[in-house]
């Protein structure tokens, strides 16, 4: 019977027991008589050895190279005293080979995973990512965000929060963002919308008795190509019923803080509590509303984290009209809730709207909501929005809003950002798994690609020929 598996990471406490190890092969060197391995697993990583007295474990050893998956038997050693590396993962103990088989040859890498991948080109690591995924600070990256996600689902499980799905397939409505659209083969010429966020379907289920919401959702944004934006992207959703501003900020406060002590224990936050800003004072201080307030901007483990507060609700669009800055569901700050209904002095009022910055970034946003109909309406019209198309864009929503929905509001983390800057990366594509480029292609996998005609016809769509 074949012997059980044992990661790398617990080879310490198998020392002179013979073993068997699963993994790539990260190097090869051939010292003449000694042929050594470096032997990885998803856990760590293990120098091996094959002796010329283990005749076949020995052969097989000449035969492999870099990448190339196997599974190996033999003993766990200590290494003499003067053969230990103290630098190296493991640098005490080597595993003395008694077989080698191998489970999958592999071509060339395209590039070497050894270092952090930063010296290579981004288009070429993202169309070999299964390759690029093997190198150390990536295998980092993802699976500290796994963490971090699980922190969040244990943190807002603890404080009675529910984890609830919610539709991928909805409605197209104006949100700020341009929608992916979805045609219907079952009824043409109509079409879903992909979420740019779960916004309405979380009021929504505040109007239904979930007073506390929480979903680690997929959005979708069909924007212009932007280095650090993604077609796709992590939000993690908030919202919760009969809460009041300063309780939403200390909740969240609270989860930004539990996250760091838990998951980053070397970092700092300049201070505690955040300091809140408004939007006013930080475009006149910083010219920015979100601005990097460390003061050290030298010391990379340095947190300084900021609430901006009280935003314009509305501003001009290029028409000269009006047009929401965050989205048309926030409420106003109640001094300008009378002015909101009255749609007076429109340019002064002021959204309970707050974003959450961390070193320059935006990495959290949210509000308070309009949780009346009449107010939202009140929204709307500003914005231009005729009664028909109001009815036909957002009754649902005010259908729900007008069944006695209580207060509330809720926050969206932007979890992509959030764990960039926390790992000190670049942009966000280091900490996705699968990402898109700059310009929101998928190199690994092609696309988007075209599809076959009949795909098109059962759609009763049609590929419109540009004109040169």
């Amino acid at each position: 019977m074949a012997m059980e598996r044992i990661y790398i990471k617990n080879l310490h406490g198998a020392v002179d027991t013979e073993v068997s190890v699963s993994g790539f092969v990260s190097v090869r060197r051939d010292h003449g008589k000694l042929i050594f391995l470096d032997i990885r697993d998803e856990t760590g990583f293990v120098q091996a050895v094959a002796l010329p007295k283990e005749v076949g474990a020995h052969e097989m050893a000449d035969k492999l190279r870099p990448e190339w998956s196997i599974r190996v038997s033999g003993t766990v050693k200590k290494r003499p005293e003067k053969m230990v590396n103290s630098e190296q993962e493991n640098g005490d103990i080597e595993l003395v080979l008694s077989s080698i088989e191998i489970l999958n040859e592999a071509t060339t890498p395209p590039f070497d995973i050894s270092t952090d991948g930063y010296d290579v080109g981004e288009e070429h690591r993202l169309r070999y990512r299964y390759i690029d995924l093997r190198r150390a600070r990536l295998q980092k990256n993802i699976r500290m965000r796994h963490k971090i996600l699980k922190k969040a689902r244990d943190f807002f499980d603890a404080r009675g929060f529910v984890e609830i799905e919610t539709p991928i397939l909805t409605k197209s409505t104006p949100e700020g963002a341009r929608d992916y659209l979805v045609p219907s083969r079952l009824y043409p010429g109509q079409f879903y919308a992909l979420p740019q966020a779960p916004q309405q379907y979380k009021q929504i289920l505040m109007a239904s008795g979930f007073e506390k919401y929480f979903q680690i959702a997929r959005v979708f944004r069909d924007e212009d190509t932007r280095g650090d934006r993604q077609p796709e992207f992590t939000q993690l959703d908030i919202e919760e019923a009969f809460i009041e501003r300063d309780a939403m900020l200390a909740l969240n406060e609270a989860f930004a803080i539990a996250v760091i002590e838990e998951c980053f224990p070397d970092k700092i936050i300049q201070e505690k509590p955040f300091p809140r800003i408004s939007y006013k004072n930080a475009m006149e201080q910083y010219g920015t509303d979100r601005p990097d307030l460390r003061k050290d901007k030298n010391n990379p483990n340095l947190l300084a984290f900021a609430w901006i507060v009280d935003f314009p609700f509305f501003e001009k669009d290029e028409r000269g009209g009006w047009t929401f800055t965050h989205n048309p569901f926030s409420a106003p700050k109640t001094e300008h809730r009378d002015e909101l209904l009255k749609k007076e002095n429109i340019g002064n009022i002021l959204a309970e709207q707050y974003d959450l910055a961390l070193n320059g970034f935006e990495i959290a946003g949210g509000s308070l909501r309009n949780h009346q109909p009449k107010a939202l309406e009140a929204v709307l019209e500003i914005i231009g929005f005729s009664p028909e198309r109001i009815k036909s864009d957002f009754g649902h929503m005010l259908s729900a809003l007008g069944s006695g929905a209580p207060p509330h509001g809720g926050i969206a983390w932007g979890v992509d950002r959030l764990i960039a800057a926390l790992m000190n990366e670049p942009n966000i594509r280091e900490v996705i798994a699968f990402p898109k480029t700059g310009e929101g292609r998928d190199l690994m996998m092609d696309t988007p690609s075209s599809v076959e005609a009949k795909q098109l016809d059962e759609l009763g769509l049609s590929i419109k020929k540009e004109k040169h």
